[in-house]
């Protein structure tokens, strides 16, 4: 009995040594403050107390996620800290769109700063990044130009389906088709290339009397597509020439220096 009185003491103050021990290291970190003896905390510390944030980072981080660690932007932690959140020009400056006032009023987490809050008219600080589209609808005028950027694009990196606003040319159309022709910041620059069907150009469409018109006609026109003719630009009229060369004696063309004055126009061919 006594012999087991004597182990239990000698554990008890061998714990009581550790516990001491411990105590005093502690008291030599905290007395230290940031001294170099105190290990740094690393992000895997950090979230036994904030799950949610590194979880959030994980997912929607972007560069935020690969590279920058929890004190990078968070150097101090309340009640002593009164910096643990920075301001976003501790990274972010240089660009006209991190002068902006009041970046929380769409990157509202910046866990996840590209899941952006859209709301109201924000078309100008939408443009300090996307520059080149607000270019492009300012350079070339139409509807879109008038319309602000939130409108069509209701969640950042949304693209919105043209139907959404547009009546479809054809039926078996979709937004691919719509985008092979109208680049949507400038949809009255139209372009195409030469496998694109005339039945987007021409029936129920928006050129539906020369489409009807070479339908009928019976000349080798009748099995040309739009795009065959009116290659690589929208409202580009190639000259009778560029196909067929001089058929006529130069006396005759004197006389009728235009084909139409004896063939009508091409799409009703004579």
């Amino acid at each position: 009995m006594a012999m087991l009185s004597r182990k239990t003491g000698i554990a008890f103050f061998s714990s009581l040594s550790v516990i001491v021990m411990s105590l005093v290291v502690f008291g030599v970190h905290v007395k230290a403050g940031n001294s170099a003896e105190v290990p740094p905390l690393s992000n895997s510390q950090c979230v036994l107390c904030h799950p949610q944030e590194p979880a959030t980072i994980e997912a929607q981080g972007g560069k935020h996620k690969t590279e920058v660690g929890c004190q990078d932007c968070h150097p101090e932690h309340p009640p002593l800290g009164t910096g643990a959140i920075p301001e976003c020009s501790l990274c972010h400056s240089d660009k006209a769109h991190y002068e902006l006032e009041k970046c929380s009023s769409c990157h509202s987490n910046t866990h996840a700063p590209l899941d952006l809050k859209l709301e109201g008219e924000i078309t100008g600080p939408c443009l300090t990044c996307h520059q080149q589209q607000g270019k492009e609808v300012k350079d070339h005028p139409s509807a879109h130009t008038d319309v602000a950027c939130s409108e069509c694009h209701k969640a950042h990196r949304k693209i919105p389906d043209c139907m959404e606003c547009h009546e479809k040319h054809t039926e078996d159309m979709d937004f691919e088709a719509c985008k092979s022709c109208h680049p949507v910041h400038m949809p009255l620059v139209v372009t195409y290339v030469q496998e694109t069907p005339s039945h987007y150009c021409g029936a129920g469409a928006c050129h539906e009397e020369a489409a009807s018109l070479l339908q009928q006609n019976t000349t080798k026109h009748h099995d040309l597509s739009c795009a065959y003719c009116h290659r690589d630009k929208h409202k580009t009229i190639p000259p009778c020439v560029a196909c067929h060369g001089q058929p006529h004696p130069y006396r005759m063309l004197e006389k009728f220096p235009e084909c139409g004055n004896c063939h009508s126009t091409a799409h009703d061919l004579r």
